[in-house]
């Protein structure tokens, strides 16, 4: 028997998230949908997030991705999937409950590499959820592909000056720092060659030269990823993260655990659309009937219900299987799957509900106009989907062998040659007359 459940005293957690979601934290979303980062927040909106921030500490829910000796509670990856899974039915679910992007990967490279100092000046702040960050590692000129990166940090003195432009810095004009990839040396590969610098955002010589905005959800020009250039910033030597040639590595720290949280919450919002095509068919009349009835509409809503239960339920064994090997090498494969699957389940069950809702779906009165443009932006966020395929295909051919011979193991005519070989002396037959090659099935 294999049955899948919760332990009960986590489960109760899960229920409480599960109602003050729905009734504290979706609401704002209504009123404050592009705030969520904003530094600093309105006094207004200050005396209505802070107590929820309280009540999650209450719970003990705050920050939970970290260890339980910077104030979470590590838990393993099934226990963040699943309450990931109710924190990303609201765009300010994971402001709440202290697991925002970017902020809960640089958290994980602080925790990890950061000094005593670092952590009081940086860390602290960013998970009492006091400050944000930023992440600056992709360029203009090749994305997120380190192998073209042109930014450089060259010793001075007992320091270092960068120079160099990032791009799609997220939260960037928010930020109190960012983390600055950068390379330190030129004549090697540079995933030896890059570092991590904690640059404080007050630096003499940062520009943020524009705040690209997502399509259908900012304001041009006014959005939440920044292309900032750094000309002759300078930054201690302290502010190496993890010693010098370290980056890629220290990158992928925060990878893997956030792709499935990500993955999570999605899911939450595929819910939503799915949801929101059930009510629609079940409401909406047209030539006599209702959509609920039209064998389309039905299709659309059995492939979505199959879609989506089928992706949560790996999503899940993917996470198991973090917990049960400890190693993220190990399932970097299933996790890069993961990563392939979210926007296609995204914008598959989007399409259909868009679809569904007319022109009406189109509009901003509904938000899945938003989340159909979101699915596209997940194909690219931490690395395009294309990337993420070779991963899994060179696990996949790492699994195999080529077959011996000219024909593929399969070949009928060789498979029928084995088998009246194997039962030779029960057919009464020479088992090596070369006549038994090919043939007809034996009667």
């Amino acid at each position: 028997m294999w049955e899948f459940e919760t332990e009960p005293e986590f489960q109760k957690k899960l229920d409480w998230a599960e109602e003050f979601v729905t009734e504290e934290v979706e609401p704002l979303e209504t009123l404050w949908r592009h705030q969520v980062f904003q530094r600093p927040v309105s006094p207004l909106l200050a005396r209505i997030i802070e107590p929820l921030k309280q009540q999650v500490r209450d719970q003990e829910l705050w920050a939970c991705h970290l260890g339980a000796d910077l104030g979470g509670q590590g838990y393993g990856q099934v226990k963040l999937a699943l309450l990931n899974e109710i924190i990303g039915r609201a765009a300010w679910g994971p402001v709440i409950f202290g697991t925002a992007a970017p902020d809960t990967g640089n958290a994980e490279i602080l925790a990890h590499y950061g000094t005593e100092e670092q952590k009081k000046r940086y860390l602290q702040p960013l998970l009492d959820g006091d400050i944000v960050s930023c992440f600056a590692m992709t360029e203009p000129q090749g994305g997120s592909d380190p192998s073209v990166f042109t930014t450089r940090a060259e010793r001075d003195g007992d320091g270092w000056v960068i120079n160099g432009l990032k791009f799609f810095a997220s939260h960037a004009r928010w930020a109190s720092f960012y983390l600055v990839m950068a390379v330190t040396n030129p004549d090697v590969s540079v995933h030896q060659g890059a570092s991590m610098f904690i640059v404080p955002s007050d630096t003499p010589g940062i520009v943020i030269e524009r705040n690209q905005a997502l399509f259908g959800q900012e304001k041009a020009g006014n959005g939440t990823h920044g292309t900032v250039r750094f000309t002759d910033v300078h930054v201690p030597a302290e502010n190496v993260l993890g010693g010098e040639g370290q980056a890629f590595a220290i990158s992928q720290t925060r990878l893997g655990g956030g792709r499935i949280h990500h993955a999570m919450r999605t899911v939450s919002q595929a819910r939503r659309a799915l949801d929101m095509m059930v009510e629609r068919a079940l409401s909406r009349e047209t030539k006599g009937s209702r959509l609920s009835d039209k064998q389309s509409v039905q299709n659309y809503l059995a492939d979505s219900y199959a879609e989506l239960t089928q992706f949560r339920l790996y999503v899940l064994y993917v996470a198991w299987r973090i917990d049960k090997l400890k190693d993220y090498r190990a399932v970097r494969h299933d996790i890069a799957a993961v990563k392939v699957l979210t926007p296609q389940v995204m914008h598959n069950i989007t399409q259909r509900a868009l679809q569904v809702h007319g022109a009406l779906g189109t509009t901003n009165d509904l938000p899945l106009n938003e989340w159909f443009s979101g699915s596209m932006i997940l194909g690219l966020a931490d690395g395009p989907s294309e990337i993420h395929r070779v991963t899994v295909a060179r696990a996949v051919l790492r699994t195999g062998r080529p077959a011996e011979g000219i024909w593929p193991t399969y070949y009928l005519p060789n498979r029928q040659e084995k088998a009246r070989r194997k039962y030779a002396e029960l057919l009464g037959i020479d088992a090596t007359d070369p006549a038994l090659v090919g043939g007809e099935d034996i009667v």
